[in-house]
């Protein structure tokens, strides 16, 4: 099996109101690099990758076939704290604050304004959890 590099066995596909937004938060608030973009002919896009860490997602302006639609997700960053931080610079608003969790993360989260949660983890516990 082929997988294009950046891109894992499942990769997120956001259809959202508002595209353009959401992946300045992608980028901005969660500090990813949009990688390609491909707009249908009336402007809206149809397509955009960005790399968040080692993951890439795909973005398009959600249509009445594919509309908007929110989900969660788990993201591992090297500092949680500034992480959550700069995600509610950016819009994001907030779920939980930042602790530290039993299951050896450090944990926060928010929700961005596309109705997604993010749950910003940093791993502080360098072995396996067992309960």
């Amino acid at each position: 099996m082929y997988i294009p590099p950046g891109f894992n066995t499942i990769t997120p596909y956001f259809f959202v109101k508002d595209a353009e937004s959401f992946i300045a938060f992608l980028v901005n608030g969660l500090g990813g690099s949009e990688t390609c973009r491909t707009m249908r002919p009336n402007g809206h896009i149809l397509n955009v990758q960005v790399v968040i860490g080692t993951s890439t997602v795909m973005v398009s302006e959600a249509t009445i076939e594919y509309p908007n639609m929110g989900c969660a997700f788990y993201l591992y960053v090297e500092n949680a704290d500034a992480s959550m931080k700069r995600a509610i610079e950016h819009g994001a608003s907030l779920e939980m604050d930042v602790q530290d969790m039993p299951y050896g993360d450090r944990q926060g989260g928010v929700r961005d304004k596309h109705g997604n949660i993010w749950w910003v983890s940093e791993r502080v516990l360098h072995e396996p959890y067992t309960s």
